[in-house]
C-alpha cells in the first residue's frame, strides 16, 4: 500500500452524513458506532461521532482534490446544494485562483470545510489545450 494521509472529520450523525455524501458518489465501506469511512473513487474520508458539535463554530477543514473540479461541483449542485454565503451545507463558486489552479469550497452539513481543487496536472491539461 502507498503511503497516504486521510482527513479525519466530524458528523454530528453518521446516517445524515452517509446521504449527504452519497448524494455525490460517495459510498460507505466501514461503519461502527464511533467510526466511519466513506470513498468516491481513490478518495477516502473518516469521520468520527461529534454529536454537540455546532456547525457554526466549526474549525474542521480538509482539502479534496480531483481532476474535474467543475464536475465534482455540478454533481453537488445537482444534490440541491447551493451558492450563498450562509447556512448548512453551501457552495462556493469553482473559480481559477491565483496560485495557478482552479478551486471552490463545499462546506458540508456540519460546518466541515471541503477546499474543492482541480489536480495541477488536469489545470495544466486544459490550459495547454487553449
Amino acid at each position: 500500500m502507498t503511503d497516504h494521509a486521510v482527513p479525519n472529520l466530524p458528523s454530528r450523525d453518521f446516517d445524515l452524513t452517509t446521504a449527504f455524501y452519497g448524494g455525490f458518489g460517495f459510498e460507505r465501506t466501514y461503519r461502527d458506532d464511533g467510526w466511519l469511512i466513506l470513498h468516491r473513487g481513490d478518495l477516502r474520508l473518516e469521520f468520527f461521532q461529534f454529536p454537540e458539535l455546532s456547525p457554526e463554530t466549526s474549525s474542521f477543514m480538509c482539502s479534496i482534490r480531483v481532476d474535474d473540479v467543475d464536475e465534482l461541483y455540478r454533481q453537488i449542485q445537482s444534490t440541491g446544494v447551493v451558492e450563498t454565503s450562509a447556512g448548512f451545507p453551501r457552495l462556493h463558486p469553482v473559480q481559477d485562483q491565483p496560485w495557478g489552479l482552479r478551486a471552490g469550497f463545499l462546506i458540508d452539513p456540519d460546518g466541515t470545510q471541503l477546499h474543492l481543487i482541480e489536480n495541477e496536472s488536469a489545470t495544466n491539461a486544459v490550459t495547454s489545450r487553449e
